[in-house]
């Protein structure tokens, strides 16, 4: 083997070149599946109804004020909401009450701009602002309205609402 003729290198070329290939495999397949579940969820969050520091004494006009209560529920959930009759005493979902110590002050919540329809727990009278969520956070304006024809005292006047969101 001192001198190959090029003939020759070419076919000990091919047979060394077939050797080194490697042999293809087979392949196999499979499938598999991929699931997950949304489920339904609601988060809820309200700021402060403030009528302010201009309530005269007597209260000869309406005052109005309005807040905002944000809810985020899962896209396609259908959700209510209530607001409750709060902590003044006596107070109804209808005629709500701020106190001063033992001094209050009448106001009223409402689920429209024309205060026409009054926001609370669904009981008679009252009515709860049925949405649907989107996903995304909504806003849900609370117009207030404290009425007129009301003597109230000096004094800071506060109430605590619950809101309660069902889905």
């Amino acid at each position: 083997m001192k001198f190959m003729t090029p003939s020759r290198r070419l076919v000990v070329a091919a047979a060394l070149a077939t050797m080194a290939m490697p042999t293809l495999a087979a392949t196999a397949t499979s499938t598999f599946q991929v699931n997950g579940t949304v489920v339904a969820t609601c988060s809820v969050s309200a700021t402060a109804l403030n009528f302010g520091a201009s309530i005269p004494t007597p209260v000869n006009s309406n005052i109005d004020a309005t807040s905002t209560i944000t809810a985020t529920c899962s896209n396609s959930v259908p959700f209510s909401v209530a607001l409750n009759a709060g902590n003044g005493v006596g107070a109804t979902v209808i005629t709500r009450k701020m106190s001063s110590g033992p001094n209050v002050v009448n106001y009223a919540m409402y689920t429209d701009a024309g205060r026409t329809n009054v926001w609370g727990d669904g009981t008679p009278g009252s009515s709860v602002n049925t949405l649907t969520g989107t996903g995304a956070a909504q806003a849900i304006p609370v117009y207030g309205r404290i009425p007129t024809g009301q003597t109230p005292a000096i004094g800071i006047y506060s109430d605590t609402i619950l809101v309660t969101l069902t889905f």
